[in-house]
């Protein structure tokens, strides 16, 4: 089982003829990545510390082959592996409550809210899992959140594994037009990373690093 059930409460599709806004979350809107700082949070700093010894081996592997999807399923595993559905839930929306006004890039705010007040159909598009960005999706107002897919085992337990690939570079496109369709036209972007530019390029409005503002 997939945490699809996470994005319930998102309209999934766009009313009339509004404006579909695509945004990066993690260093987009945010101003770091949002998915190590709930596990680092979540964890405390002795288990964290713990926790990346223990991952070393998967962290050299990394430094080798940059798959940011493997090492993303190790620090899951690591982090996760066995905790519950409705424990993450949890835990991902006291993390949101708790770190949003230190967290949240002010100017990439404004032109979310811009974009809402106009109509667009505002999407968030990440690489971290839906589960633990939902919560500020649902604070943002977004009507659509497109991420990454953690397993859960028959029990409803993180499994440490994923049911979709990392959702990053060419797959945020293969996403979004499984989503709205394979003509979808995007009326703007906004990312921050390598990871973004395909994205972006199927854009209108291309905004690559365009939010440096701080909290």
């Amino acid at each position: 089982m997939s945490d699809m059930g996470s994005t319930q409460g998102f309209r999934q599709s766009v009313p009339g003829d509004a404006q579909i806004v695509a945004f990066d979350f993690d260093g987009t809107l945010t101003i770091r990545d949002s998915f190590t700082a709930f596990l680092r949070w979540r964890a405390g700093p002795g288990a964290w510390a713990l926790g990346l010894v223990k991952m070393a081996p998967a962290l050299a592997g990394y430094a080798k082959d940059r798959d940011r999807g493997r090492i993303k399923a190790a620090s899951v595993k690591e982090f996760l592996g066995g905790v519950s559905r409705a424990e993450l839930e949890a835990d991902a929306a006291r993390f949101a409550d708790e770190v949003w006004g230190s967290f949240m890039r002010p100017d990439a705010l404004k032109v979310w809210n811009d974009w809402g007040e106009r109509g667009a159909h505002r999407v968030i598009v990440t690489a971290s899992p839906e589960t633990t960005v939902a919560p500020f999706a649902r604070k943002l107002g977004a009507d659509a959140l497109l991420g990454t897919h953690l397993e859960f085992d028959s029990q409803d337990r993180i499994s440490g594994r994923f049911t979709t690939p990392n959702c990053r570079a060419e797959e945020k496109v293969r996403r979004l037009k499984a989503a709205y369709g394979e003509d979808v036209v995007i009326a703007a972007a906004y990312g921050d990373t390598s990871g973004d530019t395909e994205m972006i390029a199927m854009a209108q409005e291309k905004g690559f690093r365009v939010f440096t503002g701080r909290p």
